[in-house]
């Protein structure tokens, strides 16, 4: 067998090709603090018992949201799931399926896709949804794109209330792009009008705004629609869709495209991922959606059928029309969501919506009562709110989780301004004593 030697001067012709220096130019975006800079301390070889019995102990060590109290938020969210979409979603003709190319042996994973596009459009009050997108950061920073090439512009106004992992996203998006981002600060947990006035001209692509924001407090998004139309930019709105249940939707407030994650409707938190995102819009932004839109139509003996329509991507269209590199789908994660609304329904996901609405407000009333506690922001918010605290926060989670009890996510690593501050999710699955133990924990943190 020949292997592919390569000398210094290989090398170095490589790198200056694509424009580095040195190798360690290519992992210049992993902050050197992540860095192993050491080879891997494996240990020995072991035998498959040996190995499958410390596996199970490693997995031993991880303890999830049913064994302790989860009031974890910041984008991840543990709802109920009914045993129903497990049940269905499990099934080997979905679990095993990949992109429907051939429309005519694939009409029931057309159908299901369908049927979620449709439930999204209901719940976002728009008029046109994809078969979903990886998750909800990069559902932002492809309407985002959506926006620049709607416009032709080159300027894209954030609020610093949106989600900072999600502006991580864009930047990283936008960042060999020829388009400007202007972060706006917030005042009182909330988007300021005012600097968003100052903030939006006749160059502004589009604006984003998350709402119920990353503090949990929901934005007037019908004001900031007004103020970015008047110069004529995109709103892209960032949205719980558990809270389009409940609160007027994005598409009836003046988004013109939303977005968001559905982690929220029957996927599991899983450790962090993966997930899926949403993204539905204005029919004026429909031919430039990425991803997958599934169409219906009529076979020719007048049957119903389904079919892929608008294949934007490069695979089915030349590289210059498309209108984006996404290929994933995230079907497995959009089936789960389909089956989650069709199971609760339209009534069910008012309820479950309500159910935050009201255990959150309970939770942060019988807190802020708490000494050395308060609430950092007064606008109204939907199942998450900020906690601020005179004791240390580390401390004060700490001693919560020794109780079993997660009691929210601290603030610090994201806003250096709330290093006293942690964030709170209520949600549906919440008890009365669930919340009284954490208040009680909390107490005597």
């Amino acid at each position: 067998m020949n292997y592919l030697q390569l000398t210094d001067n290989d090398v170095q012709h490589m790198l200056s090709t694509i424009g580095a220096g040195r190798v360690d130019d290519l992992f210049r975006d992993i902050p050197p603090s992540l860095r192993l800079n050491r080879p891997l301390q494996l240990p020995e070889p072991l035998d498959e018992l040996s190995l499958l019995a410390e596996l199970e102990r490693m997995a031993k060590t991880n303890h999830t949201c049913d064994e302790l109290v989860c009031f974890l938020g910041g984008g991840s969210y543990d709802h109920f799931i009914p045993t129903v979409v497990d049940s269905l979603a499990s099934q080997s003709e979905f679990v095993t399926a990949y992109t429907p190319y051939q429309a005519e042996a694939s009409q029931g994973a057309l159908q299901a896709f369908y049927e979620y596009q449709t439930l999204i459009c209901q719940l976002t009050g728009m008029d046109v949804s994809n078969a979903s997108l990886y998750e909800g950061a990069t559902a932002v920073a492809e309407a985002v794109l959506i926006a620049r090439s709607s416009t032709g512009r080159r300027r894209v106004v954030v609020s610093a209330a949106v989600h900072p992992d999600t502006r991580g996203v864009l930047t990283t998006y936008l960042r060999e792009l020829p388009i400007d981002l202007l972060p706006i600060e917030t005042a009182g947990g909330l988007t300021n009008p005012d600097d968003l006035r100052r903030a939006v001209d006749d160059q502004t692509a589009a604006v984003v705004i998350q709402t119920p924001n990353v503090f949990g407090c929901v934005e007037r998004l019908d004001r900031l629609s007004a103020i970015a139309h008047e110069r004529g930019a995109v709103v892209v709105a960032a949205v719980d869709p558990v809270s389009c249940a409940l609160l007027k939707s994005p598409g009836t407030l003046g988004a013109d495209i939303a977005v968001g994650d559905a982690q929220p409707l029957g996927i599991p938190m899983s450790f962090g991922g993966p997930s899926a995102g949403f993204m539905a819009c204005k029919q004026a932004f429909m031919r430039k959606m990425p991803g997958r839109l599934i169409g219906a139509t009529t076979d020719e003996a007048g049957r119903r059928a389904f079919c892929l329509t608008l294949q934007t991507r490069e695979q089915h269209i030349r590289r210059e029309r498309a209108t984006s590199n996404i290929c994933t789908n995230q079907g497995l994660y959009a089936l789960r969501v389909a089956i989650y609304l069709s199971a609760v329904g339209r009534q069910g996901a008012a309820r479950v919506a309500s159910l935050c609405l009201d255990k959150s407000h309970y939770a942060a009333e019988r807190i802020a009562g708490l000494k050395g506690f308060e609430l950092r922001f007064q606008a109204p918010f939907f199942k998450e709110f900020v906690v601020r605290t005179t004791k240390d926060v580390k401390r004060v989670l700490d001693q919560a989780r020794k109780r079993g009890i997660l009691a929210g996510v601290p603030l610090e690593p994201w806003y250096d301004h709330l290093a006293d501050c942690f964030l709170v999710a209520v949600t549906e699955k919440r008890s009365r004593e669930q919340i009284d133990a954490l208040v009680a924990a909390l107490d005597e943190s």
